[in-house]
């Protein structure tokens, strides 16, 4: 199984991530025709979902930055607080993958193993609105039925690229809808191209304002929420 994401730079050419392989560019002038069709096949989650298909109600609270004071110095984090609510008529699994992706093509996965100090830093800071807040690791592999049992996870980045101006949270695993498309360079044995799945996910889309000198004033402005399949 392979998993891909394709994504157009400011500086005209188009990104494949592949999780074999290391990211990799192509000229649009050489590869314009291939980049076009790719966008177009591109598959749309589901409007009305059929049967057997489930997505969480999800809410979320905007990025924020975070200091760990350590020994040694302080450490900048990133997180966001997702809310993440079973109303289907059965339990569910949840394997959720999360990453930062800046303008600037660096992609960052959440934090695993964050550190105890940081992740109670968090919670101090939100435990009128969040008392019950967990990091993603302490989450577990079920979300419950009903709106008693709904979770509230912090996900955690470490710092992003100071030169970026943008940046994109996924966040998947809260839907259980896949789309199968074919890979646009890599090949079977014969011939066929490999099968790329993907999964329903949360994107949440920032500008970022301030001095990069400055960062603990620069500010995340939110552009937009949508479901993208990825």
């Amino acid at each position: 199984m392979s998993y891909i994401s394709y994504h157009w730079l400011r500086n005209g050419s188009v990104v494949f991530e592949d999780k074999a392989m290391k990211p990799f560019t192509c000229s649009v002038c050489a590869f314009v025709a291939l980049s076009f069709t790719i966008l177009l096949a591109a598959p749309e989650p589901a409007v009305v979902q059929e049967p057997g298909l489930w997505t969480l109600d999800v809410t979320f609270e905007h990025p924020q930055q975070i200091l760990l004071r350590r020994s040694n110095g302080t450490e900048r984090f990133w997180y966001v607080i997702i809310s993440a609510t079973n109303t289907t008529d059965r339990d569910i699994d949840f394997y959720p993958k999360c990453e930062l992706m800046t303008d600037t093509f660096r992609i960052l996965p959440a934090v695993a193993g964050a550190s105890p100090a940081l992740i109670e830093q968090i919670k101090t800071r939100h435990k009128t609105k969040y008392p019950f807040l967990q990091s993603l690791d302490q989450a577990g592999n079920k979300i419950l039925q009903g709106r008693d049992n709904t979770k509230d996870i912090a996900v955690i980045w470490p710092d992003f690229d100071p030169n970026a101006k943008a940046l994109k949270c996924f966040i998947s695993g809260l839907s259980n809808e896949t789309a199968v498309v074919e890979h646009p360079v890599l090949k079977n044995d014969d011939g066929t191209p490999v099968s790329v799945y993907l999964r329903k996910t949360l994107e949440l889309s920032y500008a970022l304002s301030g001095d990069p000198a400055f960062r603990s004033e620069q500010k995340l402005d939110y552009e937009q929420k949508r479901w993208v399949m990825r």
